[in-house]
């Protein structure tokens, strides 16, 4: 029992792809970066192939995949077919934009339009993202205020860093863009705490009783409803041990946040081949770290059905 590989990756990729891809628009369309050819290639290549990657990887944890395309026709209540058709949207004002970057080398006028249009999609999914999760009132780690703007910080910390690593391997870098950086990586720790006090201290009102509507006692499952594990129970009901999740926060906050912070910091005085590696490295660190905060965003959650299996 344990949160599926692929939907991990696929919250954390996208999150960063879509990040990149925002920032890629704003500041092309609004020619605050050049527009050479190969940081296009690379960037338009790195925030599309990322955001692909994890839309793959979320179609294979589908138990029928070819069903997929079943998704897109429940956009007027379904969180889940908005994402995928926001997603579906973007990629046209992207591709133009990068079509324009690459191969007309140039981000003014109609590509300039695209750029920013990609900008506005990439942030619309976001939204939708973190809206699968934050609607679940099962689920009351995530049916909170905090669920939804953590999407957004985390999609523009790493989009951020990613971004920051690009400019300085092509030497384009910035301290606007390396301060811009380490401020959204202080407000992403500073959120990401907050989100797990008010988790740590959530008092769930609903019980057994209170699920069955008997009172009187003490309702206690005799057995469970089946006898083999079912989807719930394997990705919804999962249990940590206390000391491994504490370990777990702080392998977060070292790899997704205190460590990119301190490679920004050496950033600033070392010159550009020096400076261009760390913040490879910060990029790179940060992901893995991601990687295990979203984990645990999983593995910390409990939906409300665990009471009937005396949880």
């Amino acid at each position: 029992m344990h949160p599926a590989f692929s939907v991990v990756f696929f919250t954390t990729v996208t999150g960063a792809g879509y990040g990149l891809l925002a920032l890629l628009g704003v500041l092309g369309g609004f020619q605050m970066i050049p527009p050479d050819f190969w940081l296009g290639l690379v960037g338009m290549g790195l925030a599309l192939g990322l955001i692909a990657a994890g839309l793959l990887s979320s179609a294979g944890h589908l138990g029928r995949p070819e069903r997929a395309w079943r998704a897109f026709s429940q956009w007027r209540s379904s969180w889940l077919s908005r994402e995928g058709v926001a997603s579906v949207i973007t990629f046209i004002p992207a591709g133009l934009f990068g079509i324009g970057w690459v191969f007309f080398g140039r981000t003014s006028g109609w590509v300039a339009i695209a750029g920013l249009l990609a900008a506005c999609g990439a942030v619309v999914t976001v939204c939708t993202t973190g809206m699968i999760y934050a609607s679940l009132k099962p689920i009351a780690q995530w049916h909170s205020r905090y669920t939804l703007p953590a999407y957004l910080i985390f999609s523009a910390m790493t989009g951020s860093v990613l971004l920051n690593a690009l400019l300085q391997g092509f030497a384009l870098g910035s301290k606007t863009i390396v301060v811009a950086s380490v401020l959204l990586t202080l407000l992403g720790w500073g959120w990401k705490l907050a989100t797990w006090r008010y988790n740590d201290r959530l008092e769930i009102p609903t019980t057994a009783n209170t699920a069955t509507g008997l009172a009187g006692g003490t309702v206690r499952s005799l057995e469970w409803p089946h006898t083999e594990e079912n989807y719930l129970l394997k990705e919804m009901g999962f249990r940590i041990a206390r000391k491994h999740g504490a370990r777990l926060r702080q392998i977060t906050q070292a790899l997704a946040f205190a460590l990119p912070l301190l490679l920004f910091a050496a950033t600033f005085a070392l010159p550009w081949p020096f400076a261009a590696a760390l913040s490879v490295l910060a990029a790179i660190v940060q992901f893995a770290g991601m990687l295990v905060e979203r984990w645990l965003f999983f593995a910390e959650a409990k939906h409300t059905v665990t009471l009937y299996y005396g949880r």
